[in-house]
Parts: C-alpha cells; sequence; structure tokens
C-alpha cells in the first residue's frame, strides 16, 4: 500500500480526505483526478488484469468467428475485446477478425465495449439499457434467436450461467469465451493494511472501480482472519462504487454503496458523485 499525493496546497473540495484507491491498470490517472481536488490518495491495486496462459481458448473462439459460425456476438467487456484483438494481431489476422465481427449483430453491455468497437472502427447493433447481466437479457429479450449461434464474452470469475441460459431461451446456442484472467496485485500484506485503516476509520472513502477489487479484500479478509475487521471497514467507511456492476458486487459483500455516478460509469463522473456527495453536506 503506496500513499499518494497530497492535494497542491491550494485547497479543493476534497481537502483533508484520505481515499482509498484499489484501481490498478489506470491507478495514476484516476489517483491524480482525486489529488487535484486536494485529497490524499492511499494506493493499493487489488487487481491486475493478464493475458491467457494458453491463448488457445481464444483462438478457438476467433477460428470460428471469422469461419462465420457466429450470428450475433456479446461483448461484456472491453478489456476482453482488446484481448481478443491481442491474440488476432499475434496470429497476422486483425482485418480478418475485424471483417468477421462487422458481419455480426453485436450486443454491448456498456460504453466501455462500446469504445473498444469505436477504436477498431465498429460500432454496435443494440447497447443494453443498463450495464449489467440483466441489462444485456433485457437487449436479448425482443430478439428471435431461434438458429443461431451466439458468441458470448465472459470475464474472468463469471460463468454467467443466467446470461448463456437466456441465450438458449430465445433459441440461440451460446459459445463463450474468457479471452483473459485476474491476478493478485498487491502483496497481501498491503491489502491487510488497508482492512485494518478502513476498520480503525482512518480512510473516508474507498472508491472501487471493478468488481474484483471488491472480491479481493474480502478474501484477504477471509485468509488472514480479518472477517470481523472487514466488516468494521465496510462499516466505518463510505463507499464509491462506479456503477451498477461494482454496487452489486459491494452489497454482496455486505456493504452499502454510499454513492455512484448516475448514468455514465467512468472514473471522472465517479470522482465528480464524491464532491458533490461532500459538497451537500
Amino acid at each position: 500500500m503506496k500513499l499518494g499525493k497530497r492535494g497542491d496546497g491550494m485547497g479543493g473540495d476534497l481537502a483533508g480526505r484520505r481515499i482509498l484507491v484499489p484501481e490498478s491498470r489506470d491507478l495514476d490517472l484516476f489517483a491524480g483526478m482525486m489529488e487535484q481536488h486536494g485529497a490524499e490518495t492511499i494506493r493499493c491495486p487489488m487487481v491486475k488484469i493478464l493475458d491467457l496462459d494458453d491463448p488457445a481458448p481464444a483462438r478457438g473462439w476467433l477460428d470460428r468467428l471469422v469461419a462465420g459460425g457466429f450470428h450475433d456476438v456479446v461483448l461484456l467487456t472491453g478489456e476482453g475485446l482488446r484481448r481478443l484483438m491481442t491474440v488476432a494481431r499475434a496470429d497476422g489476422r486483425e482485418a480478418e477478425v475485424v471483417a468477421a465481427l462487422g458481419r455480426t449483430r453485436i450486443f454491448v453491455r456498456g460504453p466501455k465495449p462500446v469504445k473498444a468497437l469505436r477504436e477498431i472502427g465498429l460500432g454496435p447493433y443494440k447497447l443494453a439499457p443498463a450495464p449489467t447481466t440483466d441489462g444485456v437479457i433485457q437487449a436479448l429479450a425482443d430478439e428471435d434467436l431461434s438458429g443461431r449461434t451466439v458468441g458470448v464474452q465472459l470475464y474472468p470469475d463469471n460463468p454467467n450461467a443466467v446470461l448463456l441460459d437466456a441465450v438458449r431461451a430465445r433459441g440461440g446456442e451460446p459459445v463463450a469465451v474468457t479471452p483473459y484472467r485476474y491476478a493478485s496485485d498487491s502483496e497481501t500484506g498491503a491489502v491487510e493494511t488497508a482492512i485494518r485503516e478502513m476498520a480503525a476509520g482512518r480512510i473516508d472513502f474507498v472508491a472501487f472501480t471493478a468488481s474484483p477489487q471488491v472480491r479481493r479484500l474480502h478474501e484477504v479478509a477471509e485468509a488472514c482472519g480479518l472477517s470481523d475487521a472487514f466488516r468494521a471497514a465496510f462499516r466505518n467507511t463510505r463507499i464509491a462504487a462506479v456503477g451498477p456492476v461494482v454496487a452489486e458486487a459491494v452489497e454482496a459483500a455486505g456493504g452499502t454503496v454510499a454513492v455512484s455516478p448516475e448514468s455514465t460509469f467512468h472514473m471522472k463522473p465517479l470522482v465528480n458523485a464524491i464532491r458533490d456527495l461532500l459538497a451537500r453536506e
């Protein structure tokens, strides 16, 4: 666990606030957004996103896509599409994969896969009304998938049987792929310290940007015999969640979300939501 910078001394509406930042990939960017408003950040990256040890499952899924085997594609995360494109580039068939995707109807869970699609010159057929599994199921509800094969991009630690069953219920055949994996980022000792700091009330907010961060905290607490401290941590620290999927993970872990963006589920709106909450106090 690493202390970040404090504000620049010119104040700000987060001045005097200590905020735990579990983000990994965009840690400096996210922490910097809060530091520029005066916050002191405690940087404790929880989860690292990695390529598959064996890309064969992703490669096989792409083989089927390029061969015209999918009528529709469901993308749950932008990271998933980017990791699939990494495999495609390594195989020298990026253009083939993009062309094949362009021949399918693409359903997306939220703005992040939309952004990833735009990076390769494509757009979605349909955006889920909410960036959740239930939202994707709603997007599929009016579609007749009879006789259609649907490529479904999943993310680690969630086989999402409910989504695959929903595809089958509409008459489709789902073919799932999980094109990346998670690895623990921070050392267990740093996570343990973060739990104790939260439990003691020495952190004002924890700002979660992904559900695996919540699970990592919970897993470390259980492994280190800190279940009571974890419950106290969630009771004594206000929790900010970037969107509904993360909020669900917080609630499943026994926490209550104090603040979340209302519509745009990114880091900057999350920072602004924290600022707005404090401004109302």
